[in-house]
């Protein structure tokens, strides 16, 4: 739903704030009023109507790049889980438990007066093994060892194979980069992309001066160098999307045929995959170019991008001087962010990274009652009932297609608020005081854990995000819909609210995650997760036609000056959005049984509906961070979620009667729908 992108029971009503100022939604409706702009008219901007007083008064805070609705959740959710961990530190802890885990990953992380002290003696161990590398026989065995303590333009996953879903499989993608994408190294004309390449300069050139390189500037421009020859062979993220492209399974001497200059068998080996007797290769372009930069480039400057990547993954970790050049590029360069989080904020967010599901364990007990599970349970089957209906009306479909499309539809699992057995925590070591430390064994267990999977069955029991996750997601895969605990709260869910509110935002975001299985991309898996073309080509054409239409809509929204939104990354988010919304409506009507809905706050049902799903996507964001987002992201802005999913839509323009020359009618002719 979001990038992917994580409450209390007991705290009915989200504030949506402006600094300390908060405007509580009315409790019947579940709609902040005051956050509406009673000037610009729905016809004119659905958006902005529900969002821009809130817009108007609100300041993005100092330590965020980007403010609204999830971002609001996730400050919610974090001060829930500091409070919890509060609790466990208040009182002596059994040695190993998770309780003990928790209490000292954390204090550790908080400590910036004993990392300072220990200056950048932790990650000696390491800088020295990059030192120690002698041949490039040996920088592929450091890469497989070391795979979570430096950056590597070579990434290895393991990962339920697409075509045979049931086993996991090991992926290799190309990674590598320290600028957020590509196309940061290759567009040279844009003057905003540039500005941050003269940023990443200078943070390459501070981590260099912290290594004591006798010349810190010239190592900067040879990383720079070095990561700009990797972007130009990596794949563009739209290639990235398309699952058919990116699965191309090899045996490990097939792809030592396809790149012969990389030593395979030392790297599988120590990464803790020798026995692997197949890879999937994402780019299968990209990785032979890479491995022969690997093996031309001179060694030197290999163990230089290390050693800078290695000191950038553990900045946090490691002495102030680290920390404040790490905010400096990839906060207040890439994102426009004017302050750092607080230090407890990022350690609660480290916590959950390391020890997430007993974290979740407590966070669950306390703020996700049943009540909350049965109701959401409710509306999945009400959606799943209308999707259903939806997929038989479908007039661009044929008959075989739709049996496809409904036995899919008939396999979904559904997963609400937290996962039916917790993840066991007892090899991680945690110490008191051992920040870096923990940070490198916290690594290496998720990583031991992840490769420990590989050929054997998928555990289907097994969640990806944690339950304070301000999150949902689906997977394609297991042909499931996720929704962690802390994204069931107001403005998304709100138990106090009318249905017509809760249809038209969690009901959306149910549908979103419903309709990303049948996506550009989640279209092209089967009901039981395999790769496999279940469509006649007569259907497949008629549903890329209408994919390319809404490419277009979207390509021509402009978020920053000069800067569109790329239409075909963001194509399965948008069909999602658009054909949620769509499959929302027909749940909430039906509903109301057949009786009218009523008037609440001089709105009808169906006005509230749209009313809602706008709420949901209230945000504002910085320059800085937009163009990161419109380059990465395959999500659409806020506004343009909005305004751009229920201008297709037939009962927003009935609700708000439309009319020609409304800035938000379109022909009924022209709208796109898809399921």
């Amino acid at each position: 739903m979001r990038a992917v992108h994580k409450i209390s029971a007991l705290a009915l009503l989200v504030q949506l704030a402006c600094g300390s100022q908060a405007a509580a939604p009315t409790a019947q409706t579940g709609l902040d009023l005051a956050g509406f702009d009673k000037q610009v008219r729905v016809q004119d901007d659905l958006f902005k109507t529900v969002n821009g007083a809130w817009i108007a008064r609100t300041e993005i805070p100092a330590d965020k790049s980007r403010y609204g609705s999830f971002e609001l959740l996730r400050d919610q959710s974090d001060a829930h889980v500091r409070q919890l961990i509060d609790e466990l530190a208040a009182k002596p802890q059994i040695a190993g438990s998770k309780a003990q885990k928790i209490a000292d990953f954390y204090g550790s992380y908080l400590d910036t007066s004993r990392i300072d002290k220990l200056g950048l003696a932790p990650i000696q161990p390491l800088l020295a093994s990059i030192q120690a590398i002698k041949s490039k026989a040996e920088l592929a065995a450091w890469l497989g060892a070391n795979p979570m303590r430096s950056n590597s333009p070579l990434r290895v996953f393991v990962m339920a194979d697409a075509k045979t879903p049931t086993i996991n499989g090991v992926r290799m993608t190309q990674s590598g980069l320290g600028l957020p994408d590509r196309d940061y190294y290759l567009k040279k004309d844009d003057a905003r992309m540039s500005k941050a390449r003269q940023a990443y300069l200078g943070y390459l050139s501070s981590l260099a001066s912290q290594l004591g390189h006798k010349d810190p500037d010239a190592a900067a421009r040879q990383v720079m160098a070095l990561e700009e020859r990797i972007a130009t062979v990596q794949w563009d993220k739209v290639d990235n999307r398309d699952p058919v492209k990116t699965y191309n399974p090899m045996s490990p001497a097939e792809l030592a045929t396809m790149a012969p200059s990389f030593d395979w068998a030392g790297f599988m080996k120590n990464a803790g995959l020798g026995d692997t007797p197949r890879i999937t290769v994402s780019q299968p372009s990209a990785i032979a170019a890479i491995a022969q930069l690997l093996a031309q480039e001179p060694l030197q400057d290999w163990q230089l991008y290390l050693s800078l990547h290695a000191l950038s993954t553990f900045a946090e970790v490691l002495p102030s001087p680290l920390r404040e050049a790490k905010f400096a590029f990839q906060g207040q360069a890439l994102t426009g962010a004017k302050a750092e989080l607080p230090r407890w904020q990022k350690a609660t967010a480290e916590t959950n990274a390391a020890l997430g599901e007993a974290l979740g364990e407590l966070y669950v007990a306390r703020h996700f009652p049943p009540a909350y599970k049965a109701r959401m349970q409710t509306l999945v089957n009400h959606l799943m009932a209308a999707y259903k209906d939806s997929i038989d009306s479908l007039d661009w479909m044929s008959a075989p297609t739709k049996a496809e499309a409904q036995d899919k539809l008939s396999k979904y699992v559904t997963k609400i608020g937290y996962p039916e057995k917790w993840r066991d925590y007892s090899k991680l070591e945690v110490r008191a005081g051992d920040a870096f430390g923990n940070a490198e064994r916290s690594g290496s267990f998720q990583w031991a854990r992840m490769v420990a999977k590989a050929g054997k069955p998928v555990d289907r029991a097994e969640w990806w995000l944690t339950p304070q996750t301000v999150n949902a997601y689906y997977s394609p895969f297991n042909n499931e819909i996720v929704f962690p605990a802390a994204i069931l709260q107001p403005p998304f869910f709100d138990m106090n609210a009318d249905d017509a509110v809760n249809y038209g935002a969690i009901g959306a975001v149910i549908g979103h995650e419903i309709s990303h299985g049948f996506d550009d991309k989640g279209s092209q898996y089967d009901g039981n997760g395999v790769l496999r073309n279940w469509w006649t080509p007569a259907d497949r054409k008629a549903f890329e036609a209408i994919a390319d239409r809404l490419v277009a809509q979207y390509g021509a929204y402009e978020p920053i000056p000069g800067k569109t939104l790329n239409g075909k990354l963001t194509l399965g988010e948008n069909i999602a959005d658009l054909s949620g919304l769509q499959i929302a409506y027909k749940a909430y009507q039906r509903s109301l049984n057949g009786k009218p809905s009523a008037l609440i706050g001089g709105y009808t049902g169906e006005q509230r509906f749209f009313l809602g799903f706008s709420q949901v996507w209230r945000e504002k964001s910085r320059e800085e961070r937009a163009l990161q987002m419109l380059t990465t992201d395959p999500h659409s802005p806020g506004e343009f979620r909005a305004n751009g999913t229920a201008i297709n839509h037939d009962g927003f323009h009935q609700a708000f009667e439309t009319q020609a020359g409304d800035k938000m009618f379109k022909p009924a002719g022209e709208r796109i729908k898809i399921w």
